[in-house]
């Protein structure tokens, strides 16, 4: 649609701070009111709605996307939506490891055994570490205390921490982000190591790469909304 307004403001209100446009408030898809729950987050959504030019683009505001999911789809049963992203407990990308070359197997343990190390000692957990695809259950002490993990967030943090998870594979890297253990480059590195290793043997592909880089600017906003939840 055209850019229909002229300015962008914050209005402090019960719940947070509120977005208007030319005074008027912004609803989302569901017709709720789009209250952000912190100053930082406000401004950088009311930036969006400012960086439009002749149209307004959702392509390009991905922080008012996943407010707007956080108000409309998390929040009406955060529980349900909690467990759905908890079940990556099961099938953590880093707990499956390579049979060969020794050369990716080396990859794999130098990224990847600090990460599962770190959240070994973090819940007080082991893990099942897989060489090759074949699934293997997780201890239910280790599953029920991720779980447990994830179920502590709110919607806000929820619809932000769901695409780090689905967009790494693995809750573990997910996690150690929220936490601030990895920055998000290095978390995305980590996600990405098998891909990008593949890359260095056989070389690019540009629908390999535009679809890596597509990831990357999601799993980007979705760090920099947690960030911004502090």
């Amino acid at each position: 649609m055209k850019r229909f307004y002229k300015t962008v403001s914050l209005e402090p209100v019960a719940g947070g701070h509120a977005i208007r446009l030319d005074g008027r408030a912004v609803k989302t898809p569901a017709r709720a009111e789009l209250v952000l729950p912190t100053a930082s987050l406000a401004s950088a959504v009311a930036a969006e709605w400012e960086a439009q030019v002749e149209k307004v683009d959702p392509w390009s505001m991905p922080l008012t996307g996943l407010a707007n999911a956080a108000i409309d789809r998390v929040a009406p049963d955060i529980h349900a939506f909690a467990t759905a992203v908890a079940v990556y407990a099961e099938t953590d990308l880093l707990c499956y490891r390579a049979d060969g070359p020794a050369e990716l197997i080396g990859h794999q343990a130098e990224t990847w055994d600090p990460l599962i190390d770190w959240a070994q000692q973090r819940y007080n957990i082991e893990f099942e570490i897989v060489h090759g695809i074949m699934h293997e259950r997780q201890p239910p002490e280790t599953v029920a205390r991720l779980t447990a993990a994830v179920h502590g967030y709110d919607a806000w943090r929820l619809v932000a921490f769901q695409p780090l998870v689905t967009i790494a594979g693995s809750l573990i890297i997910a996690l150690a982000l929220a936490e601030g253990e990895i920055d998000v480059e290095s978390g995305f590195a980590a996600a990405q190591l098998d891909e990008l290793w593949q890359l260095e043997k056989w070389g690019e592909d540009s629908f390999a790469t535009q679809a890596r880089e597509n990831k990357r600017a999601d799993f980007k906003a979705a760090a920099r909304f947690l960030a911004l939840l502090v």
